[in-house]
């Protein structure tokens, strides 16, 4: 037998990763794509930061009992490392049409290791764009306090949202309009 010890980095993600799914009761659906389409990163964010701001209680958390609505929609992009999350945030993702998402969207995943901190804070949803990977559906842990994170896979979207925020009727139409928007129907 061999131990390992995890770095740092494992160690943080391992017990933020615990710490949601002991902590947030979640719930997760999930939507099938449109056969054969390929969603860039850009419209993923686009179709998040639209659905985010016509579903305000998606963008949301929920602290001491009380929805704490954000007035900002600001979507994180999770980066994996080999043995960390890097989670850049993509500030005001409503209002920004999908040429410019895509520059700033390339600039923060070419440079995510020499981002300042101020790069990695702030976000109220997290996305997850998991088909480079080959993957048909995943999906990941809630990022408290946020009320939801979507996981993009070759076949799927992937809601997985605080239970305690958004019931199943409101995930449900939240989702629905993220991959509204992803198939470009109104983006």
């Amino acid at each position: 037998m061999t131990l390992l010890e995890p770095s740092a980095a494992e160690r943080t993600v391992a017990r933020r990763a615990a710490e949601s799914r002991a902590t947030v009761p979640t719930l997760e659906l999930s939507v099938d794509l449109r056969p054969g389409q390929a969603i860039t990163i850009a419209r993923l964010v686009r179709a998040c930061g639209l659905a985010l701001r016509a579903h305000p209680r998606a963008n949301a958390a929920y602290r001491e009992g009380r929805f704490e609505l954000y007035s900002r929609v600001n979507v994180g992009i999770v980066v994996a490392q080999a043995d960390r999350y890097l989670i850049p945030t993509v500030f005001d993702a409503d209002t920004k049409p999908e040429a410019e998402l895509a520059t700033e969207i390339g600039k923060l995943l070419r440079d995510v290791a020499a981002l300042p901190s101020t790069a990695f804070a702030g976000a109220t949803f997290t996305v997850w764009d998991a088909s480079p990977l080959g993957l048909a559906t995943a999906s990941i842990p809630v990022v408290p306090p946020q009320a939801g994170a979507l996981t993009a896979g070759t076949r799927s979207l992937t809601l997985a949202c605080d239970h305690r925020i958004l019931y199943g009727a409101q995930a449900s139409a939240f989702l629905q309009a993220i991959a509204h928007h992803v198939h470009g129907d109104g983006v």
